[in-house]
């Protein structure tokens, strides 16, 4: 250990002496070819974050992801968000009216409420957002979050039309949303970027305004000012921000590492404000990084269409044989829960008892039970020799662990050589979408604070499903739960949802999110919800 510690701290020295751009005020801009603004910009308060890879996109209901969530979430803002107490806050709307019926919501959209460009916010914006992300030539995958709407569904399957859909710009201030039923969730389901405003004006005379940083208009904290693709994007204080004098940032550079390690020696040189922490070194320092909760899954997809896991028993064989416990304890080793189920901790039942824990262990290791599963399923297809199972995987240094991980448990416990790939992140969601792996790793971070949400990507056909699964139960039981006014009846119905799903077991549970960070002892404010995205609006950096 004393060697692999001196090798490590060589190495840092190294990095540190080799990196250009660190220096002893990482986090002051004080680069200027004209000597008479050194003084003012040294005074910025510039932020250092690592995005890990390149965003999928800034159009908000196409970047419906982890790599492109955080950063759309500072850019833009919806009709509410998520307040430094993570529930839903007025934002762009000042105030709202419901109905009595519960269906009918009037949001007041703020007389403030400006483009970055200096176009004011308008309710048409929003209702020609909105109806976008439902547009089924818009293919986005947060569409089915809009489900809720009256006339969404049809619209996004082909059903209906735009007309239908029951969102209104009453006039420019004013916009009403139409619900098929009460939800209780609904102002925190619009805190998702996917119901963000877009610039109707703006998009109909440039279609790709979010593909660059020189055409990029957001109404957000912050603007888009920067974007060397694949290499780094900057953000800057928005002025036409309605909320701007909250805003204590004038700057923040993202830049985009995939290596966990990399990332790590740029925190400690300086040139990175917040850090993952390396699984190698969690031991050493997991005492010095803040720890908080996260909704959401680190899982793997089966196939259901693609031999071998077309078969029932071979699926449950494969999830059996993965140890989750030794994987959160000895390869990723940040303090994450095993998985045993697909509802994360933390939603409370109408009794007051978590859902996790009411539900239970639905898969847990068993070797023995695996083997003799594949065996049966094997004779169940007329399989002399297991057809060749590739398991794929997104590149990132983690995410290489896990697989060779299992990989090592389906030789040990099953007697199975999977093989391994991996793809850059923006072919990889694509080829997953397509149904073109056998079997995949995945995650699923909440996109609003009920366990509906976790259990609803599996139902037929849903954007989020991608495994082809199906199960006519099972549907009628998300549907049935969303419809349901008694909170007890429907988490009734969630809890045999959940048992269904892992009954066809077409998904590997390998553990809950929590968030791991180290964090620059100048830097204050950020917050990171549970259920949502991180936020810079209040952040702040000595």
């Amino acid at each position: 250990m004393k060697k692999f510690l001196s090798l490590l701290l060589a190495g840092v020295l190294l990095f540190v002496m080799a990196a250009c751009t660190a220096n002893e005020n990482a986090g002051k801009e004080t680069d200027s070819k004209d000597d008479g603004k050194k003084e003012e910009e040294s005074a910025e308060k510039v932020l250092y974050l690592n995005n890990g890879q390149e965003p999928t996109s800034f159009d908000p209901p196409i970047g419906f992801d982890s790599v492109s969530w955080s950063a759309l979430n500072n850019l833009m803002e919806g009709l509410t968000r998520l307040g430094q107490d993570h529930e839903p806050e007025a934002a762009i709307a000042e105030k709202w009216d419901i109905s009595e019926d519960g269906k009918v919501y009037t949001f007041h959209i703020r007389e403030d409420a400006k483009w970055s460009n200096g176009d004011p916010v308008t309710a048409g914006d929003f209702e020609f957002a909105w109806k976008r992300l439902l547009n089924p030539d818009t293919g986005s995958s947060a569409a089915f979050l809009g489900y809720f709407i009256e006339g969404g569904e049809a619209y996004n399957n082909g059903e209906g039309s735009a007309d239908d859909v029951k969102v209104k710009a009453v006039d420019d201030k004013t916009f009403e949303v139409t619900l098929v039923s009460p939800q209780a969730y609904f102002l925190s389901v619009i805190t998702n970027p996917a119901f963000f405003p877009i610039n109707e004006k703006v998009a109909t005379e440039n279609p790709k305004w979010f593909a660059e940083a020189e055409s990029f208009v957001g109404n957000g904290p912050f603007n888009l000012t920067e974007w060397e693709h694949d290499s780094h994007f900057v953000m800057e204080k928005n002025d036409q921000y309605w909320d701007a004098e909250t805003v204590k940032l004038d700057k923040i550079h993202w830049a985009i590492i995939d290596d966990t390690n990399t990332e790590y020696q740029m925190y400690q040189s300086g040139e990175l404000d917040v850090s993952d922490v390396p699984s190698e070194l969690s031991e050493q320092l997991l005492g010095e990084a803040k720890v908080e909760d996260q909704a959401g899954d680190y899982f793997y997809r089966f196939n259901v269409n693609m031999e071998p896991f077309q078969n029932l028993n071979i699926r449950k064989a494969f999830a059996m044989a993965v140890d989750q416990q030794q994987i959160v304890d000895f390869v990723t080793k940040n303090g994450e829960k095993p998985a045993y189920g697909f509802v994360s901790y933390g939603f409370t039942d109408p009794s007051g008892k978590d859902f996790r824990e009411v539900s239970g262990d639905l898969v847990k290791t068993n070797a023995e039970e695996a083997k003799a599963l594949l065996e049966k399923g094997m004779e169940e297809e007329g399989y002399d020799k297991l057809p060749e199972v590739t398991l794929t995987y997104s590149t990132d240094d983690t995410h290489k662990k896990i697989a060779e991980a299992l990989q090592q448990m389906f030789k040990e416990n099953l007697g199975v050589e999977v093989k391994l790939a991996n793809m850059e992140w923006n072919v990889f969601a694509e080829e997953q979408k397509a149904l073109k792996f056998q079997l995949s790793r995945s995650s699923f971070l909440a996109d609003y604070a009920d366990p509906i949400n976790f259990l609803e990507n599996f139902q037929t056909g849903h954007s989020m499903n991608r495994t082809g699964w199906s199960n006519e139960k099972y549907d009628q039981l998300i549907k049935d739960a969303k419809n349901e006014a008694d909170e007890a009846k429907r988490f009734e119905l969630m809890y045999e949802a959940e048992k269904i799903l892992f009954e066809e077991m077409p998904i590997i549970p390998i553990h809950f999110y929590n968030q791991v960070y180290l964090y620059n002892d100048a830097v204050s404010g950020i917050v990171r919800h549970p259920v949502g995205y991180m936020e810079l609006k209040w952040a702040d950096k000595k």
